[in-house]
């Protein structure tokens, strides 16, 4: 059995992609991908609490990138900068004080790592991370290839499998990728592998049981730590 991961301020949460345009309903939508942003608001919380680094990278396509298929590319034209679908979803809840990562910028150039000409190694050396989890969209493209550039240049890495999802252009192209990673030395992990909270956030209390007795009070939190926890009780299959 694998040991609860612990966390601390020399690892970072890498959060990929997770743009409008890669939600159902965008330009380029990977299938489920909204399913990713529940569990990856998860991880921030654990993050954050463990005073470790939560970084986010984003396509920040010019119009005229070579990725388009009006440019002879294989996508359609999505995240183009300053663009609705270029957004971070709505629903993630991004730390205010996250660096954010432009990539993909060079019109003539495809790139799908979170370390293609970016400064995120830079970011990441200066914050002393020596640990990176990854999670995001989509698997099988930005996600293998973060990951792999951050395998190439010395990061232990982790993969999030229950904050991934894969486009699948070919059937069990995010399988193949999950494998690759795996093979190249990415660890996979989800939420069970953390430790449980000790005790249910502070924000779960109302006024009214502030104000109740200190009985009462440890009376709510046993009962809360009953209650399932969402992610953290669900059975996880590697998925794309």
């Amino acid at each position: 059995m694998k040991e609860d991961i612990k966390l601390g301020n020399k690892d970072a949460l890498i959060i990929v992609d997770v743009q409008n345009d890669f939600i159902p309903g965008g330009a380029l939508p990977v299938p489920a991908g909204d399913q990713v942003i529940p569990v990856l608001n998860e991880y921030i919380k654990l993050f954050k609490k463990a005073g470790a680094g939560v970084f986010a990278t984003r396509d920040w396509h010019p119009p005229n990138h070579v990725s388009f298929k009006t440019y002879g590319g294989p996508w359609p034209p999505h995240c183009i900068q300053q663009s609705e679908g270029a957004k971070f979803h709505p629903d993630l809840k991004l730390p205010a004080d996250s660096p954010i990562i432009s990539k993909a910028m060079d019109p003539s150039k495809e790139s799908y790592s979170g370390f293609d000409e970016t400064e995120l190694d830079a970011k990441l050396r200066t914050q002393s991370v020596k640990r990176v989890f990854v999670g995001g969209l989509a698997t099988d493209y930005c996600v293998k290839n973060t990951v792999l550039d951050a395998i190439k240049l010395g990061f232990k890495t982790v993969l999030l499998l229950d904050a991934v999802q894969g486009i699948n252009a070919k059937p069990g192209d995010a399988e193949k990728a999950v494998d690759e990673m795996s093979l190249k030395g990415a660890e996979k992990i989800t939420l069970s592998d953390f430790p449980e909270p000790s005790e249910i956030p502070q924000e779960e209390f109302t006024d009214e049981t502030l104000g109740e007795s200190p009985l009462v009070k440890v009376e709510t939190k046993k009962k809360a730590r009953m209650r399932p926890r969402g992610p953290y009780k669900r059975v996880r299959t590697e998925r794309g």
